[in-house]
């Protein structure tokens, strides 16, 4: 189920996030100057929208740069439908970018991003493996993409390498 939020969002507020994404780190000022507006203003709306949760700037990365990764959706079907904590465990796994309770064929559908064949399947066999329910699973691993983008996962920062 989803949570209602009570925040709306206006025309200024949707400026900012198109600003935004074209350039995460442009300036306040900047943005304040195409909108004529206060760079307070922007500065006041930017923290009102992450605080809402509806706005999140954070860095990512083209998954299939290096030919090395696995970028991949895998659709789950399970005995009875997904729980909230069964999202939330799946969300852990090294790699999961997005669990996703879907219409269609499957209950969930999951996009990982990972470094090699053997992390796709650690994941697919040993980390799912601890998830109760799992009837089957069927997995699509892209090839290419235009406009995919994705975060790397936490475990490959320099700091939890070394």
């Amino acid at each position: 189920m989803m949570a209602h939020h009570r925040f709306q969002t206006d025309p200024i507020d949707k400026a900012i996030v198109k600003a935004l994404q074209k350039n995460g780190r442009e300036s306040y000022k900047h943005i304040a100057g195409l909108l004529n507006v206060s760079d307070g203003t922007v500065r006041l709306r930017v923290e009102k929208m992450i605080k809402s949760g509806y706005l999140n700037i954070s860095a990512s990365v083209d998954p299939l740069f290096f030919e090395n990764c696995i970028m991949a959706q895998i659709g789950i079907n399970f005995k009875a439908p997904a729980d909230k904590e069964t999202m939330e465990k799946i969300s852990r796994f090294k790699g999961v970018q997005s669990v996703n309770n879907v219409t269609g064929r499957y209950d969930l559908v999951i996009e990982v991003f990972v470094n090699s064949r053997r992390e796709l399947r650690q994941f697919l066999i040993e980390d799912l493996g601890t998830i109760s329910g799992v009837i089957g699973t069927e997995s699509f691993v892209f090839l290419e993409a235009i406009n995919k983008r994705a975060q790397i996962p936490d475990e490959d920062t320099p700091e939890n390498t070394q």
